[in-house]
């Protein structure tokens, strides 16, 4: 009899600036969708693990993807929590990718500027002060000219030491991602599984359904209104024929902001919870009946209870 494959099994911590394309890559790499994506910066709100099974005859390896809200200077006590929450999942991680917005850089460059902005010129110094080395993914390639992804490639190693290695990607079209699947894999260490085999992501049902719902509001929603929301799963009930029924709060900062998440007659709540019904149904695998409720909080950013939920630390 032949003997069973190694297990190697590891974390991967994805940091990056705001906008940066880390849902996208870390959807790409897993196979499936594990965090929420909108075209707006700062939508990931906590950390999000996607697992991804790579197996052949000799060994079967688990990759445990950390998706990170994207690190910027902090304001108030939600943001503080979020780039807390970043750190945090780079600090034991056996690799740390780096993501840069290719297509942003470039154009920067192009304007005579600097390759990063502030904050990712922030995040590079400070995994440089832990002592640690990155791999460097430039993503959205598929926007960019190749003399300028390899001018930005040389000004971003110009230092040789913060990266190991530069790889190229496109989240969207999935150009570059067995590349650095490869490198990852070979990167993780001997180990037990840390998650069964057919997960894709540790996330709780209930903040999985609360994050689809976030994700429609911010698609649905203009200018700086999504970022004063923030959707909690109030009730979740497994009906016998084997559908569930979700029961959803929107809070929002003012009352000026309940009659445009409501819409003209209800019409824009139905839209929202229609997308993520649909969406919930699809990753479940079954009905979902899902209603929602709009709720007036100010102090929504000040509840111990959401922190909670979403696993940030209220004291950060």
């Amino acid at each position: 009899m032949s003997a069973p494959p190694e297990t190697r099994c590891g974390f991967v911590a994805v940091l990056g600036a705001p906008n940066a394309g880390k849902s996208t890559l870390v959807n790409a790499l897993v196979g499936s969708k594990v965090s929420i994506v909108s075209p707006r910066p700062q939508t990931t709100r906590t950390l999000v693990r996607g697992i991804a099974m790579y197996e052949t005859p000799e060994q079967a390896v688990q990759v445990i993807y950390v998706d990170t809200p994207g690190i910027h200077r902090p304001r108030q006590r939600l943001e503080r929590a979020m780039v807390a929450a970043a750190w945090s999942g780079a600090a034991d991680a056996d690799a740390v990718m780096f993501i840069v917005d290719a297509e942003a850089a470039a154009k920067t460059l192009e304007k005579g500027g600097a390759p990063l902005d502030a904050d990712s010129a922030g995040i590079v110094a400070n995994i440089a002060e832990k002592g640690r080395q990155a791999l460097l993914v430039l993503n959205k390639i598929d926007l960019v000219k190749p003399p300028v992804l390899l001018e930005l490639t040389a000004r971003l190693n110009a230092d040789g030491s913060t990266f190991s290695e530069t790889f190229m990607v496109s989240a969207v079209t999935g150009d570059g991602l067995n590349r650095i699947k490869e490198r990852l894999i070979a990167m993780m260490p001997a180990s037990p599984f840390m998650f069964p085999p057919d997960d894709v992501s540790d996330m709780p049902n209930r903040l999985l359904a609360a994050e689809i719902t976030r994700e429609k509001l911010f698609m649905a929603l203009r200018q700086e209104l999504p970022y004063a929301c923030a959707v909690e799963t109030e009730s979740w009930d497994e009906k016998p024929d084997g559908s569930v029924r979700i029961g959803q709060v929107i809070y929002v900062s003012r009352e000026s902001h309940r009659p445009i998440v409501l819409g003209e007659g209800g019409k824009q709540v139905k839209a929202i919870g229609a997308g993520a019904r649909m969406e919930l149904s699809k990753l479940l695998g079954r009905t979902v009946h899902l209603f929602l409720h709009v709720k007036v909080n100010e102090r929504w950013r000040e509840d111990r209870g959401l922190y909670a939920a979403w696993g940030l630390d209220f004291n950060a």
